[in-house]
């Protein structure tokens, strides 16, 4: 018998008009817009779908954006009796897979993620840095010398191990410019630097730690449904404990996306759903195997097109 699992994107993954065609057409998407809105005191519905996205793309909008655009739609897979037998989420889409799991309420992991969004965006313009990608290392552990290599120049550290050979580094500017040099020097095929607001998954993050830990101390977790993998192991979980402490460990804390993939599939998952705006997840999952199906849905044709 067939295993899915429900894979929530990050940031990165937001386009303006994302969202629109639930909006019109479900009930449903209709009332959670209008509750987002209520939660957040602005219009986050007129901003996912008019853009500019240049407001879009700011941190503290992109991940509520995010976030509720993939609730809808794995409530909407719901109603359809499309249910994932294990979840996890890149980065800000953990909050999506905990509410898919049961662990939080939308409303409360929305007021989570608007304190998230905000304080990392503060973080980031308080103490600058950056992040690139590094692809073709021979060796993932390379990294870890690569960026040792490189500390004297600054802050640089693994923020995302997204697939096999691609890597994500992040930074003070100094210190990711170096690791990208001593990345270069022992193999890597490309190294780019990326175009973002700031060092996410880094120590450079760390004033977002206490405003998240606080909120999230105030928020109830329920047992969850199914296991949930944490970025932060890669090991699937059902204790309530671990997950909340886990999303306070995963601000500064690398993203393990390829052992995340692999544990599932080791649990037996055969086919992936990528829930929510874009395709990043299905691409890098992907490179991690092709023994299993990567699927999506972010849009209401591909959410009535679905076949499993």
């Amino acid at each position: 018998m067939s295993k899915t699992a429900f894979i929530f994107p990050g940031q990165a993954s937001q386009y303006v008009g994302m969202g629109k065609d639930f909006y019109d057409n479900s009930p449903l998407a209709k009332e959670m817009y209008d509750k987002a809105n209520e939660i957040l005191g602005f219009d986050i519905k007129k901003v996912s779908f008019e853009g500019p996205i240049e407001d879009l793309k700011q941190t503290k909008t992109t991940q509520p954006a995010i976030f509720i655009l993939s609730v809808i739609i794995n409530r909407l897979l719901e109603e359809k009796s499309i249910k994932p037998v294990i979840t996890a989420g890149h980065s800000l889409g953990e909050y999506s897979a905990l509410v898919c799991a049961g662990v939080m309420s939308f409303e409360d992991a929305l007021e989570v993620v608007r304190i998230r969004g905000a304080e990392m965006q503060k973080a980031g313009e308080v103490n600058p840095g950056t992040m690139a990608a590094v692809v073709g290392l021979p060796d993932d552990n390379l990294i870890f010398d690569a960026c040792k290599e490189a500390s004297d120049a600054g802050i640089v550290q693994p923020a995302n191990f997204n697939s096999p050979g691609q890597i994500v580094i992040s930074g003070s500017i100094e210190g990711v410019r170096k690791g990208m040099e001593t990345a270069k020097a022992k193999g890597a095929k490309i190294v780019k630097e990326l175009v973002v607001s700031g060092a996410f998954h880094s120590p450079l993050m760390q004033s977002a730690v206490e405003p998240l830990s606080s909120k999230l101390n105030t928020v109830n977790f329920s047992d969850p449904n199914i296991p949930v993998v944490p970025n932060v192991t890669a090991r699937p979980s059902t204790d309530k404990a671990e997950m909340k402490k886990l999303l306070v460990d995963q601000v500064t804390a690398p993203v393990l996306w390829t052992k995340t993939i692999e544990a599932m599939i080791a649990e037996g998952v055969d086919t992936f759903i990528e829930v929510g705006p874009g395709n990043v997840l299905q691409g890098l999952g992907k490179r991690i195997s092709k023994g299993v199906r990567f699927l999506g849905v972010q849009n209401l044709e591909e959410l009535n097109n679905l076949a499993l």
